[in-house]
């Protein structure tokens, strides 16, 4: 039996189709409000430019117009949501809250915050799981314990899938029962404190409309997948990873996608899209891992870092190409490519000696895909510091990498275009180029590396080797 109207709360699900808490609200209620809230607690830390508020701001424009299509309306509201949540519910009536679970540590206390006000007025709030394909304690070993390593969980992940669990969540068949709601206007970003960015600097469309578009494109593209993913300067990963980040497509129609695919570049992706999962109920299990190692013995390693190599490495002018076209490329997009992303959190920490934290604090300001879970993971795997991470021994050589990874410089052209002249051999390396372009001036044009790589390689031996 359907029940009177219900508020669904969007949030990082900016989408009507696949959306299981949206479906869960639609099949149990006569009517469904939709809300967004702008979180003044998330926001208001940011730069007053941000291309994610950009993004998120251009897929709210395509979810309302969507929502409109049906008969409804989307009412943002910027504050806090442990405060506009309960006085939407309180205004318009409704006895049911529905949303999509978060499992990073800040937002579940915000949940469990709603949930009390709201049950304190007679109200509930009702959580499904949509950002992953499986959560929490759905997947542990034999001992029933988190996995700390992604293989057997990778394993068990694959073993347990079922066609249930990749199963449509058929919201978009019911969006005849959206409320009717006056329209509002969404609020401009000068509104809450915010300049619009360049949006045309986006490397992506945003809202479900970009998303599929993304995906439509990768689809005839995805047997290449595991030959290609790893050059950056080639169309070979799916760039979804923002959309995925802000649910502006279902994890559970790539996961579909990549199962009916059955070729060696479709399972590769899907082994991608485990580790998000891994990293998500990772994250949910070891909470503390937000802000520390997961390896207690390196979580006071004498880093030296250095505030000028820090900088340098911020500003893309270390004197080591491929770690400048990255970061770079990060300044100018928002977007870096994994492998790049591998390059120089190796770098610096291994070569640079400087707190992983400090790298990782830097992706979140300025990553487009920013993902706590996600993020944390990749910069403890390379720092060698997390769960299932990269062995301390294991140093990226970045002229080795560059060479492997961008053999004709491609992407060092695009991006640190002072060094197009050199030829594909000594653009990975200009300081030991025997002939250098007329006219260019190393340590003038383009900076000396700001360190040597082998003497950094012993140091960082030797501090992870006997940690503190």
């Amino acid at each position: 039996m359907t029940q009177p109207s219900a508020l669904f709360w969007f949030r990082r699900d900016l989408r009507t189709e696949d959306n299981r808490g949206l479906y869960e609200a639609l099949a149990k209620h006569n009517q469904v409000y939709c809300a967004f809230i702008l979180d003044s607690s998330i926001l208001d830390p940011l730069p007053r430019q941000d291309r994610r508020v950009d993004f998120i701001m251009a897929s709210l424009q395509s979810l309302q117009l969507e929502l409109r299509q049906h008969g409804g309306e989307l009412l943002v509201r910027h504050g806090l949501p442990i405060e506009e949540i309960p006085r939407l519910a309180r205004d318009l009536g409704v006895d049911c809250v529905y949303a999509n679970k978060d499992y990073e540590p800040a937002t579940i206390l915000r949940d469990r915050r709603v949930s009390e006000l709201l049950e304190a007025e007679g109200r509930r709030l009702s959580l499904y799981k949509d950002h992953v394909v499986f959560e929490e304690d759905e997947i542990l070993t034999a001992a029933s314990r988190p996995y700390t390593v992604f293989t057997p969980y990778k394993n068990n992940w694959q073993k347990k899938v079922r066609h249930l669990d990749l199963e449509v969540a058929d919201s978009a068949s019911m969006l005849h029962k959206l409320a009717q709601h006056p329209a509002t206007d969404l609020p401009a970003l000068q509104d809450f404190g915010f300049e619009s960015s360049d949006l045309s600097s986006l490397p992506i469309a945003p809202g479900s409309t970009g998303a599929r578009v993304l995906l439509d494109d990768f689809s005839d593209r995805i047997e290449h997948y595991k030959t290609l993913r790893d050059f950056p300067s080639v169309k070979g990963v799916s760039y979804l990873s923002a959309h995925l980040r802000f649910g502006t497509i279902s994890i559970r129609q790539l996961a579909r996608l990549a199962y009916e695919r059955q070729n060696a570049g479709a399972d590769c992706w899907l082994g991608e899209l485990i580790w998000r999962d891994f990293y998500q109920q990772f994250l949910w299990h070891f909470p503390n891992v937000a802000k520390q190692s997961f390896k207690p013995e390196y979580q006071n390693l004498a880093y030296e870092n250095n505030e000028e190599w820090f900088a340098a490495w911020k500003e893309g002018r270390t004197g080591y190409p491929i770690v400048d076209a990255a970061m770079r490329q990060l300044l100018h997009s928002g977007y870096m490519h994994n492998r790049l992303r591998m390059i120089v959190a190796s770098f610096l920490v291994k070569d640079l000696l400087i707190d992983w934290r400090w790298g990782e604090a830097w992706f979140a300001e300025k990553l487009l895909d920013f993902d706590l879970a996600a993020n944390n993971g990749g910069w403890q795997w390379s720092a060698s510091t997390g769960c299932d991470a990269q062995p301390y021994f294991r140093i990226f050589n970045p002229v080795s990498q560059s060479e492997k990874f961008d053999p004709q410089g491609k992407l060092i052209r695009r991006y640190v275009p002072e060094l197009a002249a050199f030829d594909d051999k000594a653009i990975h390396a200009p300081w030991q180029a025997k002939t250098t372009p007329p006219g260019f001036r190393l340590g003038l044009d383009y900076p000396h590396p700001i360190v040597d790589h082998a003497v950094q390689r012993e140091k960082a031996l030797a501090l992870f080797g006997k940690p503190a």
